[in-house]
């Protein structure tokens, strides 16, 4: 089935992606102190482990754990084929700079599908 994924399924998936990279990197990376004062340090870290999880998930199976749990992948453009390796790249690089992933032009696509010739389908 591939209809077309709406925009609250997309900001779900990309908030379980976000919040995942940020609690690791907080219990991990922020260092001692308060939760707040360790929250505080957990940023980098977080966009870090962000684009690693997010470009490594995409390039092996074709969906974050976000896309995985709303029932969503990411396929190549043109032949809904599994993304190729400079596409799950370019699509993660733009997923990083957040502008991109929430420009949306007229037909529904994000200015990093654009870019990096992808899109997200519904899976069964």
């Amino acid at each position: 089935m591939h209809s077309e994924v709406s925009l609250g399924r997309r900001f779900a998936a990309i908030s379980v992606d976000w919040l995942s990279s940020y609690l690791i990197a907080s219990v991990f990376f922020s260092g001692p102190g308060t939760f707040l004062e360790r929250t505080s340090h957990a940023g980098v870290p977080a966009l870090l482990l962000f684009f690693s999880q997010y470009f490594l998930l995409v390039t092996l199976q074709g969906a974050s754990a976000g896309h995985r749990i709303f029932r969503m992948r990411i396929v190549n453009f043109q032949d809904g084929a599994r993304p190729t390796l400079l596409q799950a790249l370019i699509r993660s690089v733009l997923m990083v700079i957040v502008i991109t992933a929430i420009t949306y032009d007229e037909n529904g696509r994000g200015i990093h599908e654009r870019l990096s010739k992808t899109k997200i389908v519904l899976t069964n």
